[in-house]
């Protein structure tokens, strides 16, 4: 297939880094409607839920102290003393959290426009897990125009002319972004070192209208409406406890730091880490000072929905021990969860916390449906589980589990979908199981396939159908290549694999890591999965997969539809495709 050139942007080649943690524990197939489940004999002991709850300290004097208290175990970044002045609630007119409440209102991002009102084409948007959650990506459109982030420089396309309309040179001292978000004529560009540029595409080319920045690391960010949250996670320095940011408008910098009296602390601390949550709407014209939600916790995985963030910390990474202070804590194998109230466009609020024992491999591990939480584990790469949690009151107990999926395996994927979960392990072959989770009480496993093999990404594909993402392999469990397969989940008592395409000695696809990767057009059934060279596009016609054509050239790192053109992104750039959508 041949592809016209539009913007020629180096992007550095992505190297797809997947480390499938065992994560999670469990149990033989036990439930209960109690806070605790009877594990499996192998399950570790884990926290007790109230270790979770958190709440603010009775005053500032008393959150250093404990926060002092807790340090002792551990390194901290830029070592040496630590300064002890105690901050005080943040003075009116000051600085500080809670500022201009942010404006807009919260809904449902387009997914994918498919009707091609109001002129604007119908066009696919990013692969996200929940509908209602917008994740940051390489790239946007909204059917008029696509943004792309790459190689330090942002352009901006027009999707029917196919012409650069405008270019920016980000930032050379901050590294490579993490991704955009995009809302009308804004967008934010994150990058993984918290710091945060609001760009304005209303005039003849991008201008970066607004930046923040602040102390520790981006985790993640979700967009619902025009409201986006953002999670960063910061540990204590030798000049300051407690975060600082600094928002720079029209050149005018003002700083401030997290509120103490905004920090909720834990019953049992796990380290010194701290998660803060901060809220930006894109319809302002420019960032506020993000009004932080500070707890003392740590957290690598996010997900959402339209209603709830949750923060998921597996704990792999608790610090080092300062010589003759005091021990680490006892490690443990189990995930903290930390769920926030983002309903709405105002400030989040922290509602409650828990705990499951093993790991997570990803945000499609967790799932809320109906007011339940489900939770996908793996303990020691042995046995794995799926875990129901309900809030009551600041906890989420564990009301339901079922275990023994995948004894002597691992989790390679999960997918929610509704009152169905679907989950794959494998060591030397690849049993699919499907997971009725009607009864959050009495969750069971209800059918399952075994096949050679296995998939790291599985996707609705609608009409009782599931496509899986991942390697052939020999019975022995040796990887053979890319593999594309379509289930029939129709029945779930009765999985069945309907189709399979294997690319024989191709290495990995960046889709079985990253599923911003994956492209599905329900419209046409066109299926696109990037490759070590170039990409593959399939065509999904009913239980049949079959070849639709090759994207030749650089290894692909995103596709999407707009209009009848299918787009794709580069090593060497944006390009619009000659293969019929």
């Amino acid at each position: 297939m041949t592809r016209r050139l539009v913007v020629p942007v180096a992007i550095p080649a992505l190297l797809a880094v997947c480390t499938l943690l065992a994560v999670c524990t469990l149990l033989g197939g036990c439930t209960t409607a109690g806070p605790r489940a009877t594990v499996h004999d192998r399950s570790p002991v884990v926290a007790e839920p109230a270790a979770l709850r958190l709440a603010p300290a009775d005053s500032c004097a008393a959150l250093m102290d404990d926060l002092r208290t807790a340090a002792q175990p551990w390194a901290l970044p830029d070592r040496g003393p630590i300064n002890d002045a105690v901050p005080g609630p943040a003075a009116p007119g000051a600085a500080a959290p809670g500022g201009a409440a942010p404006g807009g209102a919260a809904g449902a991002p387009d997914a994918a426009k498919t009707d091609g009102t109001d002129g604007v084409p119908a066009y696919s948007a990013t692969n996200t897990a929940e509908a209602y959650a917008d994740e940051p990506d390489l790239v946007k459109t909204d059917g008029r125009r696509i943004v792309a982030v790459s190689g330090g420089v942002l352009s901006v396309v027009d999707a029917g002319t196919r012409q650069v309309t405008g270019t920016l040179q980000l930032p050379v001292n901050t590294g490579q972004p993490s991704g955009l978000l995009l809302s009308g004529d804004s967008v934010l560009v994150l990058f993984p070192s918290t710091r945060l540029l609001l760009v304005d595409l209303a005039g003849a080319g991008p201008v970066v209208a607004s930046e923040y920045t602040m102390d520790g690391a981006l985790v993640d960010a979700r967009q619902v409406g025009t409201v986006v949250r953002v999670v960063v996670r910061s540990w204590p320095r030798q000049d300051d406890w407690l975060p600082r940011y600094t928002v720079t408008t029209h050149g005018r910098a003002t700083t401030g730091r997290v509120d103490c009296g905004r920090v909720q602390l834990p019953a049992q601390y796990s380290g010194t880490a701290m998660l803060s949550l901060l809220t930006f709407d894109l319809n302002e014209p420019a960032l506020s000072d993000g009004d932080p939600v500070t707890i003392v916790a740590d957290g690598q995985t996010v997900y959402a929905n339209g209603t709830s963030l949750y923060v998921a910390n597996g704990n792999q990474w608790l610090g080092w021990p300062r010589a003759g202070v005091a021990a680490l804590p006892q490690f443990a194998h189990q995930t903290d969860l930390y769920q926030f109230d983002i309903a709405g466009t105002g400030t989040p609020a922290y509602v409650a916390g828990g705990t499951v024992a093993g790991w997570v491999i990803n945000q499609y591990a967790l799932s809320e449906w109906n007011g339940h939480l489900r939770v996908a584990t793996t303990l020691d790469g042995a046995v794995s589980a799926v875990t129901v949690l309900a809030r009551d009151g600041g906890l989420l107990r564990p009301v339901g589990t079922v275990g023994g999926l995948g004894k002597g395996q691992r989790i390679y994927a999960v997918r929610f979908a509704g009152p169905v979960g679907y989950v794959v392990t494998f060591r030397q072959t690849d049993p699919l199981y499907t997971v009725d989770l009607r009864d959050p009480n009495h969750p069971a496993v209800t059918g399952q396939v075994e096949l050679d093999g296995y998939s790291a990404y599985l996707h609705p594909a609608g009409d009782g159908r599931l496509i899986g993402v991942g390697q052939a392999s020999t019975s022995q469990g040796r990887n053979l290549g890319v593999q594309v397969s379509l289930f029939d989940v129709a029945d779930p008592a009765r999985p069945a694999r309907l189709a399979r395409y294997d690319l024989p000695g191709s290495g990995h696809s960046l889709a079985e890591f990253d599923p911003h990767a994956f492209l599905f057009w329900p419209a046409t059934g066109l299926l696109v999965v990037p490759l070590r060279a170039g990409g593959l596009a399939l065509r999904v016609t009913g239980a049949a997969l079959a070849k639709a054509g090759d994207l030749r050239g650089r290894p692909l790192l995103r596709s999407l539809v707009v209009g009848t053109t299918l787009w794709t992104l580069t090593t060497a750039g944006l390009a619009a495709s000659d293969l019929p959508v």
